[in-house]
């Protein structure tokens, strides 16, 4: 397994759609398990394959305390959606920066997992969230979409700015 590197906003691979899973093989299944070692190591709750540069529709998650519920979601759809809120959201792909955002607290949808079997699921609460925040993802969004145009420069500059002095060290 090995630690892939988090693309950052505002990289314009953030952007990109992702492209439906049609094979479900060995390369599939070793990309999923170092996506979740990737997530782990962030440390994070969820991570989708346009995160790390691979524009397919593909994500990982894992809400649980023990980091024991990891659940794959290949080619996701949310099909139903309650009870609108307003929660605190972060992302790996905007370090150190969180904000209030609408998110439904319950959700439905359908995936596949990692050989491909369909399945369906209910989530609520950090889960619902999680679905939601990751499948925006595979459609080229961040939770900063949701914030208003001066946020999202604000944490544009700081994101770049933070860039730049790393680079020189």
């Amino acid at each position: 397994m090995a630690i892939l590197e988090i693309l950052h906003f505002p990289d314009p691979r953030l952007r990109e759609q992702a492209q439906s899973i049609q094979v479900f093989d060995d390369a599939l299944s070793r990309f999923i398990d170092d996506m979740f070692e990737t997530m782990y190591d962030a440390p994070g709750v969820g991570l989708a394959a346009t995160q790390v540069g691979v524009a397919q529709r593909v994500a990982v998650m894992d809400c649980s305390e023990d980091k024991n519920q990891p659940i794959v979601m290949c080619n996701p759809e949310i099909i139903d959606m309650r009870e609108l809120e307003t929660v605190e959201e972060g992302c790996l792909s905007v370090p150190d920066h969180y904000d209030r955002v609408q998110r439904y607290s319950w959700v439905a949808f359908k995936a596949q997992d990692r050989a491909g079997t369909a399945y369906e699921m209910e989530a609520e609460g950090l889960l619902a969230q999680c679905v939601q925040h990751e499948t925006a993802h595979l459609n080229g969004e961040l939770y900063i979409d949701k914030l208003s145009r001066l946020k999202r420069d604000r944490i544009r500059r700081k994101l770049l700015k933070a860039r730049r002095q790393a680079a020189t060290g």
